[in-house]
């Protein structure tokens, strides 16, 4: 069921010229007296505090324009990876079940921003902002705002809720800024590009490479309690998610392991018995449906999680998942 996308690009824009000129502190001279450009191997922030707190307020502004007019085009600028997903679907079922717009649009807020900013060499660039939000009080909204290029805006491509007490400290120099785990970095327990995966798997067959918790042992409890109901069998397929925009990024935590964010896909088909039905679905999941339901229903998720990954040697040796976001993308009636 692998189906690999693109992620949605955006239209390109004015290059930022504080950033351009961050760029060309890369410059050297060679003997001859041409200038080379190193930008693709220097180690370089990301970006400013100033800048990702601009590229936080024109997310929002976006966010909350789309959401009240249940309309994809308006963000779409600003998000990408499992959460262009996500968010895209959502939209796409408000605007068909509500045509002239969300009558009970309520802004979102977002404050109390810390940005984590990571230095690191190439592209993709991208940070992190730690914020509260009216939409929970409890709970801390980590955004993952990524980027191709300099003539690109800046858009939100992982969403996970956290409790704040889970939030690690991260290991910074002395000019502030954090430092990029590699994806296949070996000092952790799980490298970054596996986590997807071994995520994937731990679903399907369980294991100890997950510490337990909401969104591992209960998760798989709760789905073996769903699988066969009188008159219904309910099917799980869990697939890793790593190309492109849904590729993993890690920040290193000051205990020397890593704050990992990373993607997968889950599907579940329910498949009803002859003279039984399908449980009835609401009027978001049904505007997300093709065909009709007669016998079974195949739903996509897309989620996006994030995990503590810690060092290899430590005193646990297992991965701590500490949020997960979800949402139906699509789903097929037969």
């Amino acid at each position: 069921m692998t189906r690999e996308r693109s992620p949605r690009r955006p239209r390109r824009r004015a290059r930022n010229p504080l950033i351009a000129a961050a760029m060309l502190t890369a410059l050297s001279l060679t003997t001859g007296g041409c200038v080379v450009v190193h930008g693709e191997r220097e180690v370089l922030p990301a970006t400013t505090p100033a800048e990702a707190a601009k590229a936080l307020q024109q997310f929002t502004t976006a966010y909350n324009r789309a959401d009240k007019a249940y309309d994809t085009s308006l963000d779409a600028d600003y998000t990408t990876g499992p959460l262009g997903d996500i968010d895209a679907a959502r939209l796409t079922a408000g605007h068909v079940n509500n045509p002239a717009g969300n009558a009970a649009h309520a802004p979102l807020e977002l404050t109390d921003a810390k940005f984590t900013i990571p230095k690191k060499a190439g592209w993709p660039r991208w940070f992190v902002a730690d914020t509260k939000s009216n939409k929970s009080s409890s709970t801390r909204w980590l955004l993952v705002f990524l980027r191709h290029d300099l003539d690109e805006p800046w858009q939100v491509a992982y969403l996970t809720v956290v409790d704040p007490s889970d939030v690690p400290e991260f290991k910074k120099d002395d000019d502030g800024y954090a430092e990029a785990v590699d994806a296949d970095a070996a000092d952790l327990a799980a490298a970054p590009k596996d986590l997807s995966k071994s995520y994937t798997d731990y679903l399907r067959d369980g294991g100890t490479a997950f510490a337990d918790g909401a969104h591992t042992s209960a998760w798989r409890t709760q789905r073996q309690k769903n699988a066969k109901r009188p008159g219904l069998v309910t099917q799980y397929i869990d697939e890793p998610a790593t190309a492109g925009d849904y590729a993993p990024l890690a920040l290193r935590t000051a205990d020397g392991g890593a704050l990992v964010f990373f993607a997968s896909r889950h599907y579940r088909k329910q498949t009803a018995a002859a003279g039984a039905t399908v449980p009835a679905q609401n009027k978001d999941v049904l505007a997300l449906t093709k065909g009709e339901i007669k016998q079974s229903l195949l739903m996509e998720f897309v989620s996006n999680e994030v995990a503590l990954d810690p060092k290899k040697g430590s005193a646990t040796s297992q991965v701590h998942v500490l949020g997960r976001v979800q949402g139906l993308t699509s789903a097929q009636g037969s």
